[in-house]
């Protein structure tokens, strides 16, 4: 079963490899949603201090009737934090608002703060590796299981990787149909480093284009469906967002194989149009 399937950090954690995204839900709303979510079989929900809802995910969390050591929780701290200081403080911070003893992982959730992304060469290096050591120091305060980051690229992972004393667990990046940064995946998973891929349908810009569309009829499901299961066989962790149940219902019947011509011919896909969307940092806007 899908819901039951899960990628090996590593530092030996075991990720379920279909996670629930909650990004643009409310911290009203993400409680049922979480809850619905956990009951159908997800074990795997991310939030982000950025996020709002980190309160709203934690009481689903105590609602769905699922034994805490089941669910695997993640988190992220925010891109403005570079320092140790202020990212320790902020960890506890997400711990209170959760209401939960520990985080399954915690990671930084970009490189840059949102309003430097797309408009400033300052990889923030320094700063990194001080909120890094903060989520280090969580990890043995047994605050944490697991640490990773968020669209970090190469040459900021090789930052990481050697000046600290952990490696990055997971780099959670933009990756989809029309957007496939098959580099920086090999890097990241060449080196030990699983990737998630969030916004696996585009932020809605898939559903539209002729070609995935086309495509997703060929093999008899949505276009939701092909793009979650296209970054699925990428051996990626995959986090699509969705509040009603039928769709976070449809979200994980993905049990059926692209093949690799396919694969190919949707990797070579660029240039979605991401709408409204677009002014978002991480489809590539500018705050």
């Amino acid at each position: 079963m899908i819901l039951n399937e899960n990628l090996t950090l590593n530092n030996g954690v075991k990720i379920p490899k279909l996670a629930l995204g909650t990004w643009q839900i409310s911290n009203q709303q993400v409680t049922d949603v979480v809850k619905m979510a956990l009951q159908m079989g997800y074990r795997h929900i991310d939030t982000a201090q950025a996020y709002g809802n980190e309160a709203g995910v934690g009481k689903g969390v105590k609602n769905s009737g699922i034994k805490r050591e089941e669910i695997f929780v993640n988190s992220k701290v925010a891109a403005e934090i570079k320092n140790y200081a202020e990212a320790k403080k902020s960890i506890d911070d997400t711990l209170l608002k959760l209401d939960l003893d520990y985080l399954d992982m915690m990671i930084i959730h970009n490189p840059q703060p949102w309003v430097e992304v797309n408009q400033s060469t300052d990889r923030h290096y320094q700063g990194n590796l001080e909120t890094w050591g903060a989520l280090e120091d969580a990890v043995k305060a047994g605050k944490l299981r697991a640490i990773g980051v968020s669209s970090f690229e190469a040459k900021d992972l090789q930052n990481l990787i050697d000046n600290s004393d952990t490696k990055p667990m997971v780099n959670q990046i933009l990756c989809h149909i029309g957007a496939t940064p098959k580099d920086l995946i090999d890097f990241s998973q060449n080196n030990g480093i699983i990737v998630e891929s969030f916004s696996p349908v585009a932020h809605g810009a898939a559903l539209n284009n002729p070609i995935i569309v086309k495509m997703a009829q060929k093999y008899h499901v949505s276009v939701a469906q092909l793009c979650i299961r296209y970054d699925w066989q990428l051996d990626t962790v995959v986090l699509p967002k969705a509040t009603q149940l039928e769709h976070i219902k449809q979200n994980t019947e993905i049990d059926f194989t692209i093949t690799d011509e396919d694969m190919e011919s949707l990797a070579q896909l660029s240039g979605l149009d991401y709408g409204s969307a677009s002014h978002f940092p991480v489809f590539g806007g500018k705050l």
